[in-house]
């Protein structure tokens, strides 16, 4: 049994979901085969070679994957698995998983298998359903086994290490559907809010996007990433990029802050499964409240600065 799993990078590095992916492949069991597929990412599909329990890596080097758009990766995948030489296609549970992910099980007539956070067999999987509120176990009978990992429910793979070997395949061809136009990029010198240790968030709570600048020495003394609550996005507050919650990003850093932020279903579903919650909101009856770690109730404008101020 061989599993292939299509890493996310950038042509240069490994996205860190992708090594979580290559942990999850590794519970199924089997041969671990990881695709990078992109343009000028020899250095990315060094990396994944050097991830322990990889077996070999597909390196598919063309200007057709450079951009990553999930037609042309998508319909090259399901030349490599439609065969039946892999019993399961992973990708993570990122917006470039979920992107090329349906794509491939459209194309193979199976099921997907999302965001599954345990693997019970090679055929049955536990996913979260309902905000993280329930679990499902799923188990599925397709030949072919298409799943989104996601990455808060398995330890990353070590980085180093590993022995796989790298083997060149010929690209596919020009799907024709899709073009980049253009890409905006958001510059900061945070770290990346799905890999941060630390994450200090604010909610509607903040009363206005120039508020949220009492969190940054927050930040800027933990070491950490920023992050908001949908409601936060909603109103303008903050960018789209910064949404921590079940259609944002999944975090599990090992602390998170969450400054006025009430604790909406949809924002706990995001950001619950982080080891120590700390949470700052004037309502003492907040839904935050019940998986915070620790809890302060008081004026956050009053609290964070307290705080910083401790922090020396």
């Amino acid at each position: 049994m061989s599993i292939l799993v299509i890493a996310d990078h950038d042509n240069q590095a490994l996205k860190g979901a992708t090594r979580n992916t290559i942990a999850a492949a590794s519970e199924i069991g089997g041969d671990v085969v990881v695709l990078v597929a992109g343009g000028g990412c020899q250095a990315a599909a060094q990396a994944a070679a050097a991830v322990a329990g990889v077996s070999k890596v597909l390196l598919a080097d063309s200007p057709l994957y450079k951009d990553g758009l999930p037609e042309n990766l998508a319909a090259f995948v399901v030349g490599l698995a439609g065969g039946g030489q892999y019993s399961h296609v992973l990708a993570s549970a990122t917006a470039f998983g979920k992107s090329v992910a349906p794509r491939i099980a459209a194309l193979l007539d199976v099921a997907q298998i999302s965001e599954i956070i345990s693997v019970e067999s090679a055929d049955t999987f536990v996913r979260p359903i309902y905000a993280g509120n329930a679990f499902a176990t799923v188990q599925s009978k397709d030949k072919v086994k298409v799943i989104t990992v996601r990455a808060t429910g398995f330890d990353a793979a070590a980085a180093g290490g590993g022995s796989g070997t790298v083997e060149s395949v010929p690209a596919g061809s020009d799907s024709g559907l899709s073009t980049l136009l253009g890409r905006e990029l958001t510059n900061s010198d945070r770290p990346e809010l799905t890999a941060a240790k630390v994450i200090v968030s604010g909610g509607r709570g903040m009363g206005s996007a120039e508020a949220f600048k009492v969190l940054e020495p927050l930040a800027d003394k933990l070491g950490a990433a920023m992050g908001a609550s949908r409601a936060a996005v909603d109103a303008g507050y903050v960018p789209n990029d910064w949404q921590v919650g079940q259609t944002g990003k999944i975090v599990a850093p090992e602390l998170y802050f969450a400054v006025g932020i009430s604790g909406a279903i949809q924002h706990l579903a995001g950001m619950k499964d982080s080891r120590v919650i700390v949470a700052i909101n004037k309502d003492e009856e907040a839904p935050i409240f019940s998986v915070a770690d620790y809890g302060i109730v008081g004026d956050l404008f009053q609290v964070v600065p307290e705080l910083i101020k401790e922090l020396g």
